[in-house]
């Protein structure tokens, strides 16, 4: 990924979905291009929170993005704050819906490689991947690798699933 054409906003966030949905929103409503990524960073300060980032496929795109972030009460900086960020808009993820195959995957968008928790080496190619419609592959060393795990009938989903239950729910 490189990084020449990236902002970050740190809206104070503290969760994941939180930080998804404003990535989401502020995607729609800034109208960005193909190309763009949009992606979740945590930050572990004193303040720990998640800010968002945007890379950006052009230059001429940093201005205007820069003054609506700024201008919806974001505290915007050049740049990102890791290279491991989680991405939630990238090419191709509105196309992962359903039930694909980890080939279709890799063909239909920006995700470089597909990983499955406890196995040596990558699953098969015609292996299934229910995504659940919720794809939140991660930046490893320049790539952008999705982490799934083994699920019923032989097929895998992603690690990450859309509705977490929140930490002592149950207490």
């Amino acid at each position: 990924m490189t990084t020449s054409y990236a902002l970050t906003a740190d809206a104070g966030l503290r969760d994941l979905r939180a930080a998804d949905h404003l990535l989401q929103a502020l995607a729609a409503g800034l109208a960005l291009p193909e190309g763009t990524f949009g992606c979740t960073h945590l930050v572990r300060d004193d303040r720990p929170r998640v800010v968002v980032s945007f890379v950006l496929p052009s230059g001429a795109l940093l201005g205007p993005v820069r003054e609506r972030l700024t201008a919806e009460g974001h505290d915007v900086t050049e740049g990102v704050p890791d290279a491991s960020g989680r991405a939630v808009v990238y090419p191709g993820a509105r196309d992962l819906t359903g039930t694909l195959t980890v080939a279709d995957v890799l063909a239909r968008s920006a995700i470089d490689r597909v990983t499955v928790l406890g196995a040596a080496g990558e699953p098969e190619p015609s292996a299934r991947l229910v995504t659940r419609d919720h794809v939140r592959p991660q930046w490893q060393g320049g790539d952008l690798v999705l982490t799934a795990m083994p699920a019923i009938g032989g097929t895998l989903v992603p690690f990450e699933v859309p509705e977490p239950t929140p930490c002592c729910a149950d207490h």
